[in-house]
Formats: structure tokens, C-alpha cells, sequence
């Protein structure tokens, strides 16, 4: 879960990063408000999952209360690459003497953390990378032993942060480690940690992302933080029934048991759908080992009630569940949907006792089911279905 920079800086201060003081504000009087209550200058800050704020105008310096109001009004309802902004930050302004780059993340490729740290903060750090690597350090953090004072102090070093910031900055890179581990995320990042003309060093902007397969140690903070309205209504149903279900932008609905069967099956489509009117998959979504029609029922309702889609393939590998299980599934959940099922059905059913559970779906010939042998037939005749209904 990607929290927004509030929320970051929410759990900053919890655990004694230092962040200036600010205010959360969904409408122009709120910003107002907040801006009266810190009685200083202040930033107005739109508060969306993604970069590039500043210069898609969603960050502004206001002077008093008034002006706070009058840029929050030109910030809410901005589009920022396709988020719209329904909340602002109003914090405290500092100015700034220089700013650098600090961050931990999960370093997939060579399992284990990775430190990165640079003193040109400020810029977007893939830039960074690309253009000038050599500016940002990158020092491995063993999960064990983690980051004290003196791996803080290996990084800030390898960072080379000049002597006047190097303790303080010591400081907050042990703090953010405890942010990363306590609160189980796979990214802390600061971008820009400032140094301010009276030598304090302070976390002037926040991007933490929590790990989702810990939510359930942390049930409090998911509960806080978690964004309902900013969440697809049909992905948050799907997290309701414990499926994993991701909205895309296509036609064809798809329901497989296994992430990589589910994976392939969006590729099929994908291309057999090039010669259908360049119709697309609507959605992954990965039911399991287990496919009983409850399950099933609540897979197709989730995908049929996507107005986007015009065709649902369920492509299914029996193994632990068998096809005729699977077959009995697709029965008992179009029986248990009656008129909500209402668009077309390809079924492939392949593995253990598929024999049987073809013979059960082609028994049942219900009117909206296609019963095909192939994966790749199967792709192409849900693509033409959809490309015909489009």
C-alpha cells in the first residue's frame, strides 16, 4: 500500500524522524484554517500517489491564511498523470540551504535491503541514476543486523555528506530504518532531506509503501490509512472475497487458478485480440487452487459487473481441484447469479479428470457457455466475442 506524503510523514514522526509541522485540508477553507493555526508562511501540497507534483503546479508557497486558501483552490480537483487531487498538505514553509536523497527499499534482484543516499536531492532520483550514478551511494543493509550508527555512518559517508549534516543525518537514516522495519515496508524514501539556513536537517518530503502481506500486524495503520475512495470499487469487492483482482483497460473478462496461468492468459489475449478489433484484457484475476462455486460465483459477479467487459474467458489447470469440480463451480455459480450473468462465457478446462469435467459443462449447455479445448482457441474465440459485442 503506497501511502500519500501526510501519512508518510504521519509515521516519520512517530518514530522521531524530523518532518515541520502541517495539516491535512480537503477544501479551500480547511487549508485556510490550517494555514491560520501554523501562523507562518506555508506550502500548499496536493496530495497524490505519484511524482511530478511541483511541476504540474499541485505544490505553492502562500503567504498568510488567505493565500493558502486561494492556492488549495487552484490545486483541488488538479490532475496530476491521471490523479486527481481531493486533499492537500498545508505545512509549515523552511527554506532551504541544500537538499539531499536518503531511502531504503527491497532489493528483489540480490535479496536483501539496499540503502541509497545522495546530497543532490531535490531532482527525480531515476534521473539521477541515469545521468549521474556516480552521485548516489548504494550500500547493501543485511536484514539481520539492520542499520545502527555505524552503518548509518557507512552510508552517509559513502553518500559523502559534509561534516556540519553528517551526525544529524546519521540520525534520521537510523530512525527511517526503524520506520522500514516496524512498520514492514518495502520503501522509505526522503526526497528532498533538507538542510535549513539554520542548520537543521528535516525530511521535507515522504514516499513509504507498506507491504500488504503484513497488513495483518498492522491492522490499525491499514485501517487509517487506507484510501476507500481512491480505490477501484470492483478491486476493493474483490479484496472483500479474499480474490486477487486487478482492473485493466479491455474487453475480455479473465479468471484463472494460478498467478502464472493468469499471466499467460492475459498474453493470449492480447494477442489474439489484435485481429478482433484490438479488444484487450478487462483484468487479472486469480481465483486459486480452490474453485468452488462460491468462489467462482464471486469471481464472475465481480467481472460481470465491469461495464467495460464483453466476454469472460475462464481458463482453469485442474490439479489439487479437479475439472469436474471446477465444471460443478461454473454450474452452481451461473445458477446462483440467474440474470446477472448476462455476457458470454469460453471455458478451457485442462489437468486432472478434465474428461469429466468437460462432459458436465457440455450436459448443463448453458446458453452462455463455450466450451473450447485450447488455450490459444480459446483466447481467440473470447476476443471475437467481444470484439463482435463491442
Amino acid at each position: 500500500m503506497d501511502l500519500y506524503e501526510y501519512q508518510a510523514k504521519e509515521l516519520f514522526a512517530a518514530h522521531g524522524v524530523p518532518v515541520l509541522p502541517g495539516e491535512v485540508a480537503d477544501t479551500a477553507e480547511e487549508a485556510r484554517a490550517a494555514a491560520a493555526g501554523i501562523g507562518t508562511a506555508v506550502v500548499v501540497k496536493a496530495q497524490v500517489k505519484t511524482g511530478g507534483r511541483g511541476k504540474a503546479g499541485g505544490v505553492k508557497l502562500a503567504r498568510d491564511a488567505d493565500e493558502a486558501a486561494e492556492k488549495a483552490t487552484a490545486i483541488l480537483g488538479l490532475d496530476i498523470k491521471g490523479h486527481v487531487v481531493r486533499r492537500v498538505l498545508v505545512t509549515e514553509a523552511s527554506d532551504i540551504e541544500t537538499e539531499y536523497y536518503v531511502s531504503y527499499l527491497l532489493d528483489r534482484a540480490n535479496r536483501t535491503y539496499l540503502a541509497m543516499a545522495s546530497v543532490e536531492g531535490g531532482m527525480e532520483i531515476e534521473q539521477l541514476a541515469v545521468e549521474r550514478p556516480e552521485a548516489l551511494a548504494r550500500i547493501p543493509v543485511d536484514p539481520v543486523d539492520g542499520v545502527d550508527a555505524a552503518k548509518a555512518a557507512e552510508i552517509a559517508d559513502a553518500a559523502r555528506f559534509p561534516a556540519d549534516v553528517r551526525h544529524q543525518v546519521i540520525e534520521v537514516l537510523v530512525k527511517l530504518w526503524d520506520v522500514f522495519t516496524a512498520e514492514d515496508a518495502t520503501l522509505v524514501e526522503v526526497n528532498p532531506l533538507v538542510k535549513a539556513p539554520n542548520g537543521q536537517v528535516v525530511a521535507l518530503d515522504g514516499k513509504v509503501t507498506l507491504d500488504d502481506n503484513a497488513a495483518f500486524r498492522h491492522a490499525e495503520t491499514v485501517a487509517r490509512f487506507e484510501d476507500a475512495a481512491a480505490t477501484d470499487p470492483l478491486e476493493q469487492k474483490a479484496k472483500e472475497k479474499d480474490l486477487n483482482y486487478v482492473k485493466l483497460d479491455g474487453e475480455v473478462g479473465i479468471i484463472g487458478n494460478g498467478a502464472g496461468l493468469v499471466m499467460s492468459t492475459l498474453d493470449v489475449v492480447a494477442y489474439a485480440g489484435e485481429k478482433h478489433g484490438g479488444v484487450k484484457p478487462a483484468n487479472f484475476l486469480d481465483i486459486g487452487g480452490g474453485a468452488s462455486a462460491e468462489v467462482m460465483a464471486n469471481g464472475l459477479d465481480i467481472i460481470l459487473n465491469d461495464p467495460s467487459v464483453r466476454s469472460v474467458f475462464v481458463n482453469v489447470f485442474g490439479g489439487i481441484t479437479s475439472c469436474d469440480a471446477v465444471a460443478n463451480g461454473i454450474v452452481s455459480a451461473l445458477q446462483m447469479l440467474g440474470d446477472e450473468a448476462n455476457k458470454p462465457l469460453v471455458v478451457r478446462l485442462d489437468g486432472n479428470n478434465v474428461a469429466e469435467g468437460r462432459r458436465i459443462l457440455t450436459e448443463a449447455a448453458h446458453p452462455l457457455v463455450t466450451l473450447v479445448e485450447t488455450m490459444d482457441d480459446a483466447a481467440d474465440k473470447a476476443a471475437e466475442l467481444a470484439g463482435a459485442a463491442k
